[in-house]
């Protein structure tokens, strides 16, 4: 055999070798319990254990109020009420536009600054009309066969 399989043998036998671990008593030498164990279980259980650690730390942040004394994580209170003050600031902003405009226009009436318009009665009747050549009238093709199945439809309701 090749020293590369030879080295691998030796590295699985000495994994798979049965190990025991024997809790005594340091007085009297009593054995209390005792394990067979060997090393792929120890690095089973190992893993499995710091699996269950890390998901039970990270379900307790995650769905608890510890995760509010986190950096970065806001309460939900805190998000609640910086939304109604947003939309609070925002109402009032368009009130004071809008209270802004009427005092700019009670001004203009106190000072006297207005603009009168000039009506002129000709340009508001030369703004209604409408030349009709400017639209075709004919009927489209398409409508043409559409007046035809409704005139034939309607003479079989009619019989």
């Amino acid at each position: 055999m090749s020293e590369k399989r030879l080295k691998r043998k030796a590295f699985f036998d000495k994994i798979k070798t049965k190990r025991r671990l024997i809790i005594l008593n340091e007085e009297t030498f009593e054995e209390k319990f005792s394990f067979k164990l060997n090393i792929i279980n120890v690095f089973i259980v190992a893993t499995l254990g710091a699996i269950f650690l890390i998901s039970i730390t990270s379900y307790i942040i995650a769905f608890t109020p510890l995760r509010e004394y986190i950096p970065g994580y806001a309460s939900t209170q805190l998000k609640k009420d910086a939304l109604n003050l947003g939309l609070k600031s925002d109402s009032l902003e368009f009130a004071l536009k809008k209270n802004d405009a009427y005092i700019q226009s009670v001004k203009k009436v106190l000072t006297g600054d207005l603009e009168y318009a000039k009506v002129n009665k000709d340009s508001i009747m030369a703004s209604e009309y409408v030349d009709p050549s400017e639209y075709n009238f004919e009927a489209s093709p398409e409508e043409l066969e559409l007046r035809k199945k409704v005139e034939a439809e309607s003479k079989k309701v009619k019989k």
